[in-house]
Order: structure tokens, then sequence, then C-alpha cells
């Protein structure tokens, strides 16, 4: 199981943003027990599908606004309805994965047993740090790729050239990254589902 952690940066010099996060992941994502409030300005959720707990991460880490852990292994079952009353290896790995996360690339760590787990986190830091790096221009042109649009309706959408378009999706990686992310997404999954198997605690 993969259980996300979410903890607000600089809580206490700004306004309570836990709520307003609630609310947007409530509709944008499916959880196995959704995002609650766990303590002060901190949220958790258990998901057991990797490509949206990767798609989840690296969108909240991007904010800039939080610090976010995944932690994969284990959860006694039967899971309580309640999120924060969850118990197991995967949410003790999710506390290590967020406190790192705090002074970690991109604001995003992952923590689970054996090797694989540093392999995924390896690639979901590089992912962070590219989202972050991209020009705003950049980052305007992939965003409507990645909602479907081909390259000529985001060069019509933004009144320049497809070449313009091109290049700025060439200079934020786009395609290279959303082929990174796929795959970072299925190999937790598997993760997931091998430490389940019985290999998470």
């Amino acid at each position: 199981m993969i259980v996300i952690t979410i903890d607000q940066r600089r809580s206490r010099s700004g306004p309570d943003k836990v709520e307003s996060l609630l609310r947007r992941l409530d509709g944008e994502y499916n959880a196995v027990r959704g995002f609650e409030r766990t303590a002060g300005d901190e949220l958790q959720g258990v998901l057991d599908d990797g490509v949206m707990a990767v798609a989840l991460a690296l969108d909240v880490a991007h904010t800039g606004e939080w610090s976010v852990g995944i932690g994969v292994g284990s959860v006694q079952t039967p899971m309580p309805r309640e999120t924060r009353a969850g118990r197991g290896p995967a949410f003790e790995y999710a506390r290590d994965a967020v406190e790192r996360a705090k002074n970690s690339s991109g604001a995003l760590a992952l923590s689970g047993p054996g090797p694989e787990a540093e392999r995924i986190e390896a690639e979901l830091q590089l992912l962070a740090l590219v989202n972050a790096r991209r020009t705003k221009t950049s980052a305007e042109a992939g965003t409507l790729v990645s909602q479907g649009l081909t390259q000529q309706q985001v060069a019509a959408r933004l009144e320049i050239s497809q070449q313009a378009v091109s290049a700025r999706l060439a200079s934020g990686l786009w395609y290279e990254t959303a082929r990174l992310t796929n795959l970072a997404g299925r190999a937790l999954t598997d993760y997931s589902m091998t430490m389940e198997g019985g290999q998470g605690s």
C-alpha cells in the first residue's frame, strides 16, 4: 500500500492551507482512504495506484507550499475507515519520508524497504526539480499538451507558431518527463504490490 503524508511548509508564518488542499485532492484523486488532517498542518491519505500517487505527489510538491512523503509497505487490516487511525509499516515509512522531504530535492521523498525505494525516490526527485525549473511559458505549453491538445491546437490557443510550441516543450523536457513519470508510477505500483505480498514489514 502507498501512504502519502503532506506537511505545509512555513506554516508558522502564513495561513493554514490544509482545508483548501483537502478539497482539491478529494475532487481530483481517488484514494483507498481519503486524505484527512492528521495533526496541525499535516494531512495523510492511502492509495493503491502508483501512477496516481506519483501524479499527486509531483502536483502538490510543485506548488512549493508542501513537503510530500511517500511511504510504501504493508498496512494493518482491516483498515479503519479514518486514515489517521491506520497503522502499519507504510504509515511509518510515510512519516520518515515527509521528515526527509523537508530538506530533500524537490520537497519530496519516498521511503520503504529495499533498494527499490531509493531508485524510485531518485526518479521522483529529478522529476520534481525539472518541474520546478521550467519557465512559465514552457509550463503553459506543457500543461495544455498534458490535457490532450495537439501542438497545433496549443499554438492556436497561445497565438504563437507551432515551432515555438515545440521549442517550449523541448526546453521543458515535457515528453521525456512524461515518459519517466509514467514509468516511475508503474514501478511504484509494482513495488507496492510486492510489499503487500508479505515483504513490507
